[in-house]
């Protein structure tokens, strides 16, 4: 027998000890793994009646190749819209809900609203049972016309508690950023 097989019988002679009599491999338990995010809409119902407008970002094959497909929209000008965002994993069948999972464990997760509008003002309209924001529903108000965009990044285990974060300042939110998406908006 040649000294190179020698080593790897005498390696697996040793780790056979260690894997005791179970012949199955069981997968590690890993909590709160990740979700895939690929669908993100955003339904702006006018507070004063009107049409809806949704914007929507959809990117079924996540980090693959394909391109992810963002909506452009156009809002009133000093409009006040309630907000509602709804998040999926359509990559597969049946599609599952991520706004649940936020729902279940809203104290770990906050929207956070960026825009490039001087005269807009997006409030939170829900809270965790901390009284926290979580961002699902909010409130935004519209100034007067131009063309900008908005951010909506939602954030995973941020620091509630942080300087200006339950105002929606991410600067000190910390955490980890589930998803970041920039719709491109026209206001008239």
């Amino acid at each position: 027998m040649k000294s190179s097989n020698l080593c790897v019988m005498i390696c697996w002679s040793c780790l056979l000890p260690f894997t005791g009599c179970d012949d199955e491999l069981k997968d590690p338990v890993i909590p709160n793994e990740e979700e895939l995010i690929t669908t993100l809409t955003y339904r702006l119902i006018p507070t004063e009646g009107g049409e809806t407008v949704v914007l929507t970002y959809k990117d079924l094959d996540g980090d693959g190749p394909g391109e992810a497909i963002v909506s452009v929209q156009t809002l009133s000008a000093l409009t006040s819209y309630n907000g509602v965002l709804d998040l999926l994993n359509e990559s597969q069948s049946p599609s599952s809900s991520i706004t649940e999972e936020i729902e279940e464990e809203a104290i770990d997760h906050q929207f956070f609203f960026e825009n490039t509008f001087d005269d807009w003002q997006i409030q939170y309209a829900d809270t965790d049972f901390n009284g926290q924001p979580i961002g699902l529903s909010t409130l935004l108000t519209t100034g007067v016309n131009g063309t900008g965009s908005l951010t909506i990044t939602l954030r995973h285990e941020p620091d509630k508690n942080g300087t200006g974060v339950g105002s929606g300042d991410m600067t000190l939110a910390g955490g980890e950023t589930d998803i970041a998406v920039t719709f491109l908006i026209s206001v008239q």
